[in-house]
């Protein structure tokens, strides 16, 4: 019983690791659209 949760647990904690690196390394590129939003007079601190 004790070894099946062991390899379970290495496998869990393999891909956990696995799937940190991958997000570490992985350059996102930065959002290209443009937005433009009209915003009320009224919503802006006076």
């Amino acid at each position: 019983m004790r070894r099946p949760f062991l390899i379970v647990l290495v496998v869990v904690a393999a891909a956990l690791a696995a799937g940190v690196s991958f997000l570490a390394s992985w350059d996102i590129p930065a959002p290209t659209a443009r937005i433009e939003k009209t915003i009320p007079n009224d919503r802006l601190p006076r």
